[in-house]
C-alpha cells in the first residue's frame, strides 16, 4: 500500500533495509503493531511520529529486524580466524582487535571468543567488540544464557566446556563474557565507531543480503574505513560477490568468505617476518609454520615445564574450532584456464554450486585429481552434506595420501559423527605429514 511506501524508504535510508528482502508485509505488520501500542488509529499520524522522534523510529527498527544466529554458524571462519590469530600471537606481541557486526544476539561474537580461547589465544591478547542497531538484541547478549535454538549441529563440545545449565538455558562462562563489548549502533551511521582505531578483523555475515545495490556499497565503504589495511573482513556465503564488485579481494581461505583489501602491500613486506595477520595477502603457508600452530590442543594437554613431552605431545582429534591449514593444494592463482583455479575463486565468492559443477565435470571427463576432490569436499562439507564430504576426502587422500589438509578436514567429520579412534588417525597422519613437508 501506498501508505507504507514511505515507511520503506525511511529505513532504506537509515538502516539501509531493502524492503523486498523481508517483504513489504513485514514493514507493514510492524507499523501497525506500533500503531497499535501507542493507541494511534491513523497512519498519517503515526509517520509524523516516527519523524519527530528518534526513540519511536529505534521501537519500529526494532520490529522489523528478526534475529536468526547460532553459535558457530558457518564455522569455517571461526576456523580461520584462530588460525590467523594464533599464528599473531606467536609472532608478535600486539593485541588483536575484533569487530562483529551487526552482532545480533551475541552468538557470533562469543563464538569468536571461544574459538580463540580454545585455540590457545591467551585472553590478554585480543579485545572484541560487538555492535547491533538492535537494543533488545544486545540486551539479549549481554545477559549470555541461550535456549536450544542457539546450539544447532552435532559437535556442541563447545558447550560442555563454556556453559552452565541453568533450568531450560545455558549461560556462558564469565571468562568468555569478559572478552565481547556490546555496543549499540548503525552501520549508516558515518560516525560509527569514529573514536576506534581500525580492527584486525571484522565480521560481517548475513547482513549486506538485505540491502539494494547502493546500500551495499555504502556499508562496504564504511567496513572498509573499521578495517585495518591489513585485516580481513568476513561475510556470509552468499555475499561474496558484493565484496569483489566493491574492489576487495578474496584472503584465499576456502569457504571462510574471507576478504581484503585490494590496494597491495610493497613488494619489500611481502616475504618479511611479519606475523601472519600483517602480512600481504594474508596467506597461511603450512610450509613454514610449526605445527603446534594450527594443531591446537587443550590447555591440560599443552606441555608444561617438568611435564612429560612425549605425552604432551600425543595427537588429539580435531573439534570444531580445530584450526587446519588452509589448502595449499587449491591454487587460485591459475589462469581462466585452469578450471579448478576457477572453482576455487568461485568458491571464495560464495558460489558453491557453480563451483562444485566445475570440479564434478573435471573428474567425469577429465583426469580425476585430488584437488579437484579436496575442492568437491570442502564444498560438501559447507553445505551440511558430511557424507558426501567424507567421500571425497577419502578420495583425495587416495590420490595424495599426504594430503594435510584433507586429513584434518576428515579428521574432524569423523571426531563429529563419533569415530573418535579414525579421527585420531588421521589427524596423526596429518601431523606427519606436516612433519614431513618441514623436513
Amino acid at each position: 500500500m501506498k501508505e507504507f511506501a514511505r515507511f520503506e524508504t525511511l529505513l532504506k535510508q537509515t538502516m539501509g533495509l531493502n524492503a523486498k528482502s523481508v517483504g513489504p508485509a513485514m514493514i507493514e505488520r510492524a507499523v501497525r503493531e506500533r500503531c497499535a501500542g501507542r493507541g494511534i488509529l491513523d497512519i498519517a499520524a503515526y509517520w509524523r511520529q516516527v519523524q519527530e522522534s528518534p526513540a519511536e523510529l529505534q521501537e519500529l527498527i526494532e520490529l522489523v529486524i528478526v534475529p536468526e544466529t547460532w553459535f558457530f554458524r558457518n564455522g569455517e571462519a571461526f576456523k580461520a580466524l584462530a588460525r590467523l590469530a594464533l599464528s599473531h600471537t606467536l609472532r608478535s606481541a600486539q593485541q588483536l582487535r575484533i569487530l562483529s557486526l551487526p552482532c545480533s544476539t551475541g552468538e557470533e561474537p562469543y563464538s569468536i571468543a571461544m574459538a580463540l580461547l580454545d585455540a590457545g589465544v591467551p585472553p590478554a591478547r585480543f579485545h572484541i567488540d560487538a555492535v547491533d542497531i538492535c537494543t533488545r538484541s544486545i540486551a539479549t547478549a549481554q545477559r549470555a544464557a541461550y535456549g536450544v535454538n542457539s546450539f544447532r549441529g552435532k559437535d556442541l563440545e563447545f558447550r560442555d566446556r563454556h556453559f552452565v545449565p541453568v533450568a531450560e538455558r545455558h549461560a556462558l562462562a564469565e571468562t568468555v563474557r569478559s572478552k565481547v563489548r556490546f555496543r549499540h549502533g548503525n552501520l549508516f551511521d558515518p560516525a560509527l565507531l569514529s573514536d576506534e582505531s581500525g580492527y584486525d578483523f571484522v565480521f560481517c555475515r548475513n547482513v549486506l543480503i538485505y540491502f539494494g545495490d547502493a546500500e551495499q556499497a555504502r556499508a562496504v565503504r564504511v567496513l572498509d574505513r573499521l578495517l585495518n589495511n591489513t585485516g580481513v573482513l568476513f561475510v556470509g556465503p552468499s555475499e561474496g560477490g558484493v565484496l569483489v564488485r566493491e574492489n576487495m579481494v578474496s584472503a584465499n581461505m576456502p569457504l571462510a568468505f574471507a576478504f581484503r583489501k585490494a590496494a597491495p602491500a610493497p613488494a619489500s613486506q611481502t616475504n618479511s617476518a611479519l606475523p601472519a595477520s600483517r602480512s600481504a595477502g594474508l596467506r597461511w603457508d603450512v610450509q613454514t609454520t610449526p605445527i603446534s600452530a594450527w594443531t591446537p590442543r587443550p590447555r591440560a594437554a599443552q606441555a608444561r615445564p617438568g611435564r612429560d613431552q612425549a605425552s604432551a605431545q600425543a595427537p588429539l582429534a580435531p573439534r570444531q574450532w580445530d584450526v587446519a591449514p588452509t589448502s595449499v593444494a587449491v591454487s587460485r592463482a591459475g589462469s581462466d584456464n585452469d578450471p579448478i583455479a576457477v572453482a576455487a575463486r568461485l568458491a571464495d565468492q560464495g558460489r558453491l554450486r557453480e563451483a562444485a559443477e566445475i570440479c564434478k565435470r573435471q573428474v567425469q571427463e577429465h583426469r580425476p585429481t585430488a584437488a579437484a576432490f579436496y575442492l568437491l569436499g570442502l564444498v560438501s562439507d559447507a553445505a551440511g552434506h558430511h557424507l558426501e564430504a567424507r567421500e571425497h576426502y577419502r578420495k583425495t587422500l587416495y590420490l595424495e595420501p599426504d594430503h594435510t589438509e584433507a586429513l584434518v578436514h576428515l579428521a574432524a567429520l569423523l571426531e563429529m559423527h563419533g569415530d573418535t579412534a579414525g579421527a585420531r588417525r588421521m589427524n596423526e597422519r596429518a601431523r606427519r605429514a606436516t612433519i614431513k613437508r618441514l623436513d
